[in-house]
């Protein structure tokens, strides 16, 4: 005999007892980010067979008249089901985000959220869209994370938020995911902790997600995982130039730090990275002076100076032999538009 159909997954009721997330969706939001935070729900809904989330999707263009939708930033549009209106306070807000986040931080939707977190509600933000949350001014004070590109330049705009790697990070009534798939690790924290993590785990098997992290979990790839080469003394070498950006240290000092000489430094990086260590660091600089002109209002002798050049003619050289065009030319024609790529 076949196997009978699974039973269908039940539809938003209504019912005052399901927690209700409030996706804002920004142009040009992150698809992967929105998805990883959806899902999830619908499939805790799916596994519990009732409803135990709601979510309603938001966008700021939204007027009442007609079809309105958000357009991501793979050009797929999602339809709306309101705009900037008053949630109930048990709602939480997760403020989506993707390319051009600063454009995106309109007056309107800061002043909403603003509005909506003096109110009670819960806001947290994807991906890029910790931003906006930090713009409105609700992550002062507070732990949060945000996509590892955006990191530099989201840590130069809100000095007054204690920013970390994490995949995630819950505090309170705040909520950030750094973007791609941390969407789900937070989501799926969310659900164990309020339905346990049989269900949670349920979830995961159905998402075929088969490795669950945690807000202790960093971001980004480990240096030998990103380089391709297992070898601990480059590795630290490489992490102290990543820590250093703004004030470099010398090749001979790095050397020294690792018990190595200055020769042997120069044979470690060009039989495994095929550049010398002055090479690797600089390119390691000015991709940093890169995120913070795309992604921030400093000005290029400000950049030049956080990313270690002394002198700005000399920063302009340097960035023109890596990237072909002036930092001047960079920040006129690219400005801050590509600042998320997830």
């Amino acid at each position: 005999m076949p196997a009978a159909p699974p039973p269908r997954p039940p539809a938003p009721s209504g019912d005052a007892k399901a927690r209700r997330f409030c996706f804002l969706l920004l142009p040009r939001f992150t698809m992967m980010s929105f998805a990883g935070a959806i899902e999830p729900l619908r499939l805790a809904n799916y596994a519990a067979g009732r409803s135990l989330y709601e979510w309603r999707l938001l966008g700021e263009g939204y007027t009442g008249e007609g079809a309105a939708s958000a357009t991501c930033s793979n050009g797929a549009r999602i339809a709306l089901d309101g705009g900037l209106e008053e949630l109930r306070a048990g709602d939480t807000i997760l403020v989506c985000g993707g390319l051009d986040i600063t454009r995106a931080a309109s007056r309107p939707v800061l002043n909403w959220l603003r509005r909506e977190g003096r109110r009670g509600v819960a806001v947290g933000g994807l991906c890029t869209g910790a931003w906006v949350v930090a713009a409105a001014g609700l992550l002062d004070g507070r732990k949060a994370t945000i996509h590892w590109e955006n990191h530099d330049g989201f840590a130069e705009a809100f000095p007054e938020v204690d920013l970390v790697r994490a995949i995630f990070v819950q505090e309170g009534s705040r909520l950030t995911a750094a973007g791609g798939t941390s969407s789900i690790d937070l989501m799926l924290g969310i659900i164990a902790a309020e339905h346990g993590d049989a269900l949670a785990a349920t979830v995961a098997d159905q998402l075929i997600y088969t490795n669950i992290r945690t807000g202790r979990d960093s971001q980004r790839l480990s240096i030998p995982a990103r380089i391709g080469v297992r070898h601990p003394r480059l590795a630290q070498v490489i992490a102290r130039m990543e820590e250093t950006v703004e004030e470099p240290v010398s090749p001979a000092d790095l050397a020294e730090e690792t018990g190595m000489s200055t020769r042997q430094l120069e044979r470690l990086f060009r039989r495994y990275l095929g550049r010398s260590p002055k090479k690797y660091y600089m390119e390691t600089r000015l991709a940093r002076a890169r995120n913070l002109l795309m992604q921030t209002p400093m000005s290029v002798i400000e950049v030049a100076l956080a990313c270690g050049f002394s002198s700005p003619s000399h920063f302009s050289k340097c960035y023109r032999a890596q990237y072909g065009a002036t930092p001047y030319r960079e920040r006129g024609t690219g400005g801050q538009a590509e600042d998320a790529t997830r």
